[in-house]
């Protein structure tokens, strides 16, 4: 009877132990409604000022998501600096001389930080709801989505998984897909997200190459970046990587049908053979509804990759380095 009781307590316990865990292990939307309900109103009111003041802004936080969960998760590691232990993805091929709006996630974290009279927001946290205000400050309330919330900060970096996880523009379709398959993304996904080149501009470093050796390319539109971005030097030379570098819309999918993808990578996805990659590029081209819906799936579908919850990592004081 003991031994019959025993095991029926072993089951409660371990199944309240079940439900327990996905408040700690699973993200949430209303993470912050108790413990500071003016953290994401303020995200918002500092990321609106600094594209006011910069349109380029957004493209360069929506940037930042993207290569901080593409690098072990989505857990504000890109914002490290270098330190004695460890070099920081700064410094990344992908990164270097590239990331910006360091600064505004510094002044967001400053502001959240104070409103809630203590660091209860991570650093992963602002860089995900930062990207969603950007997005829908660019793009309008139809490109709006509810944030999953409760992330916490990493206390290492590495240069090397930079290097290894984040896409180079030079990549074939089939890397690509392998690329996003290995984080747990699929081609849907690949494409969507990809989108998020509606925004910003690109080196003649990351272009060179496809305007003078592609052929899958619009000659006339080569001919005109090579103005631009010369054989030889120019490096840092920029170009926007769609028409509307400063607004979310379809243009990029397309400039993709008329041969006219910035990056070699962007190309990529559409050949004009029938594929499943032709089909959504050709879909959202002609449907922004249908490029909002998949865009924002796939964007909280990428910020849920790897996040470090519950006792894991911390909440950092400054988003640059880990706390003492």
């Amino acid at each position: 009877m003991a031994s019959n009781i025993q095991t029926l307590l072993v089951l409660v316990l371990a199944t309240l132990a079940i439900f327990m865990i996905p408040s700690n292990a699973q993200l949430t939307p209303n993470f912050y409604k108790k413990v500071c309900p003016q953290a994401l109103p303020i995200i918002r009111s500092v990321v609106h000022r600094e594209i006011i003041r910069e349109r380029r802004i957004g493209a360069s936080l929506l940037r930042l998501h993207f290569h901080d969960c593409f690098v072990n998760g989505c857990d504000g590691s890109v914002l490290l600096d270098d330190t004695r232990n460890f070099t920081g993805e700064k410094t990344a091929l992908p990164n270097l001389n590239s990331i910006r709006g360091l600064e505004v996630v510094d002044e967001i974290k400053e502001a959240v930080d104070k409103a809630c009279k203590r660091p209860v927001v991570s650093c992963a946290d602002i860089l995900a709801t930062a990207a969603r205000d950007s997005v829908a400050i660019l793009g309008g309330p139809h490109l709006r989505y509810s944030v999953l919330l409760g992330r916490r900060d990493a206390r290492t970096a590495s240069k090397d998984a930079a290097n290894a996880n984040l896409p180079p523009p030079f990549f074939s379709f089939s890397q690509l897909l392998s690329n996003f398959k290995f984080h747990g993304l699929d081609l849907k996904d690949l494409v969507a997200l990809s989108g998020g080149h509606t925004l910003g501009f690109a080196r003649c470093t990351t272009f060179r190459d496809r305007i003078y050796n592609d052929t899958n390319i619009n000659p006339t539109f080569a001919a005109s970046l090579r103005k631009t971005c010369p054989r030889v030097g120019a490096g840092n030379n920029l170009a926007p990587l769609d028409p509307t570098p400063a607004t979310v819309d379809t243009s990029y999918f397309k400039e993709l049908l008329c041969k006219k993808g910035l990056l070699h990578s962007d190309q990529e996805l559409y050949k004009g053979n029938g594929s499943e990659s032709d089909k959504l590029v050709e879909l959202y081209s002609r449907n922004p509804f249908a490029f909002a819906r998949d865009f924002k799936a796939s964007m909280i579908k990428m910020g849920n990759m790897k996040p470090l919850t519950g006792n894991k990592g911390e909440i950092r004081r400054n988003c640059r380095r880990v706390n003492n």
